[in-house]
């Protein structure tokens, strides 16, 4: 297979994620002071994009009064943990079983409810979004991750891309690269249900917290057969996975515990 710079591979990707319905933007024209801007934080400390966020708390949870969902918001953007895994699982719990809130009722009782973030049963009701060159501060530490995917505001997947013409820039260039991203912006990851590596020819998904042998490639687009050999694994991996439908159902049931036998 033709080796392509890591730009054109970039592209392609979000080619694909176009095609699959995504919205792409360029992590630079959502920064503070662009006249796009989503983010809050002049020193990209910000993870969420929280406008995007608040918006689906009140588009899935019309019922609630905004307290409540204010009170959501807070506890997903704050998630208290001493460990980034530990954190990732709480998150994951509020995305798959709604947030705990508690708002007072108009005779001034104090009532709970369970506030949704994500509308896994109607995909066409979150917010999808593929920004590249998302830029991310914490700490001493400045990182760009290469395409980020978000789902009502949180980035729920990484894709990091490395340049196939460059020897010495493996897939596992790539995977080194995530660990390091992890270790020195761990916020960033808090949300995190997938994460993809590529160099153009090969392609492997795996998630957070798991070793390079829990990183494997992904067989098939639709679940029927193996997809033809001359379609790229990247391909195969962003059309199989991050299909709307089908990335719920895996966040749902399997990519945030771990990637035994995906697609295979």
């Amino acid at each position: 297979m033709t080796a392509f710079a890591e730009s054109v591979v970039e592209s392609a990707a979000l080619a694909w994620l176009e095609a699959l319905g995504y919205v792409v933007l360029h992590g630079p024209d959502i920064a503070v002071g662009a006249p796009g801007a989503e983010r809050t934080d002049s020193n990209y400390r910000d993870v969420i994009l929280e406008k995007r966020l608040r918006e689906a708390l009140f588009r899935l949870n019309p019922n609630l009064p905004a307290e409540a969902l204010e009170d959501a918001f807070r506890k997903l953007i704050r998630t208290d943990a001493p460990a980034l895994v530990e954190r990732n699982r709480a998150v994951h719990r509020m995305l798959m079983d709604g947030v705990n809130v508690e708002y007072r009722r108009k005779d001034g009782s104090i009532a709970g409810a369970q506030a949704r973030v994500i509308d896994f049963d109607a995909p066409e009701n979150n917010d999808w979004l593929a920004v590249n060159q998302f830029t991310v501060s914490e700490g001493q530490h400045t990182r760009r991750p290469d395409v980020v995917l978000f789902v009502n505001g949180l980035p729920l997947a990484v894709i990091e891309l490395k340049n196939p013409a460059d020897e010495d820039a493996t897939i596992w260039s790539a995977y080194q690269q995530l660990q390091t991203y992890q270790a020195q912006i761990p916020s960033f990851f808090a949300t995190n249900a997938a994460l993809v590596i590529s160099d153009g020819v090969q392609a492997r998904i795996g998630t957070l917290g798991a070793g390079k042998e829990w990183f494997k490639p992904w067989r098939t687009i639709a679940g029927v057969q193996d997809s033809a050999p001359t379609i790229s694994e990247l391909q195969v991996i962003l059309e199989g996975v991050f299909d709307k439908r089908r990335f719920l159902d895996l966040v749902r049931h399997l990519l945030c515990s771990r990637t035994r036998d995906m697609g295979s």
